[in-house]
């Protein structure tokens, strides 16, 4: 499956993926037609016989609605306006909530809404966990609707409520990932050179947390919070211009292979987030030649790349430094930020 920016007017509004927002929704069908009429778009997830599987409108606003109790004052905000998927265990959910947190960051915006009917309850328990909290009720002729409002910047200490947030105060470090395993586990930082086709619909691309294995030296000494700048290895060509910083994350907790009582324990854990499949991470099991294991939440994707190049002359990086993982000081963190063109606003200290 691939996630595509389409055009309302693109999209088969005859589509049974839309029924259900029909039935909750009385005039959905002429809304639809109105945004198609506008040229509005939306992000748009098909499958291989392109029939929709997820489908996510969002949209600027800066007004006070009355319709909502309490009343929602004015203010500049993302409006999650549709929001549905077609839920088959591959965390697609997950890549809408980081898909619309990127959208709202890029407009320099950081407040989003939406509004959902209390039947959604596994949806409701979705934006909460990373940070959406109750506002209040929405009245309509399609009945009442929860309001939840989600504000980038507030930090409660919880790392998944307070997404996408970074704390440069926190030690920093630079994880090198080979390009194969790059590609899958970061679909929204892949380059200019690389076909989407290559990022496939499963759980390793789509989830906001991912688990990396490895044998690097050093991992082991990453504590919860601490943030990872993503580094993505040169894969042909000088490594001054073609290895480049491409993502940053935030450390969930690392373990080691033999913390595991068994194989299906270590398959329970792993599976979901990794880029191996299950047979490959049987064989990292028997083998143990991988035996650290990092799982972080993948929180921002640098809009410009710093290459090797830039990361020495530029940020101060160590040329004769273990490339592979290396402590960053606070302030080259930051000076990382700035040259990918990260919004401060997730950024704290």
């Amino acid at each position: 499956m691939e996630l595509k920016y389409e055009s309302f007017a693109d999209v088969d509004l005859s589509d049974s993926f839309f029924d259900s927002l029909r039935e909750d929704y009385q005039g959905f069908n002429d809304w639809f037609v109105s945004k198609a009429q506008k040229g509005d778009e939306a992000y748009v997830i098909r499958d291989q016989n392109h029939s929709i599987q997820g489908f996510l409108y969002l949209k600027i606003e800066e007004e006070e609605h009355s319709d909502i109790t309490p009343n929602l004052p004015r203010a500049r905000r993302v409006k999650v306006g549709t929001l549905k998927i077609n839920a088959h265990g591959t965390r697609l959910g997950q890549r809408f909530i980081k898909k619309m947190v990127d959208w709202a960051v890029s407009n320099s915006i950081n407040e989003l809404y939406v509004t959902v009917f209390s039947k959604h309850v596994h949806l409701i328990k979705l934006l909460e966990r990373y940070g959406f909290e109750y506002w209040g009720k929405k009245s309509s002729s399609s009945g009442d609707e929860n309001v939840l409002i989600k504000t980038i910047g507030r930090v409660t200490g919880d790392l998944e409520k307070d997404y996408p947030v970074l704390d440069a105060s926190r030690k920093a470090y630079i994880l090198s990932i080979y390009p194969q395993f790059h590609t899958k586990l970061f679909p929204d930082s892949i380059l200019k050179n690389e076909t989407p086709d290559i990022v496939k619909d499963i759980s390793s691309s789509n989830s906001i947390h991912k688990i990396y294995i490895c044998n690097l030296k050093g991992v082991e000494s990453l504590r919860r919070n601490d943030v990872l700048v993503i580094y993505r290895t040169a894969d042909g060509g000088s490594a001054e211009y073609t290895s480049v910083a491409t993502s940053m994350g935030v450390v969930e907790e690392t373990r080691s292979i033999y913390d595991f009582h068994n194989e299906q324990e270590f398959l329970d854990y792993a599976s979901p987030y990794s880029v191996f499949s299950v047979e490959e991470l049987k064989n990292l099991w028997r083998t143990k030649r991988y035996p650290k294991i990092i799982r972080f939440t993948y929180n921002v994707s640098l809009s410009k790349r710093p290459n090797r190049k830039s990361l020495i002359e530029d940020v101060g990086i160590d040329r004769d430094a273990y490339a592979g993982f290396m402590e960053l000081s606070s302030e080259q963190l930051k000076k990382i930020a700035a040259l990918g063109k990260i919004n401060e606003s997730i950024i704290i200290n």
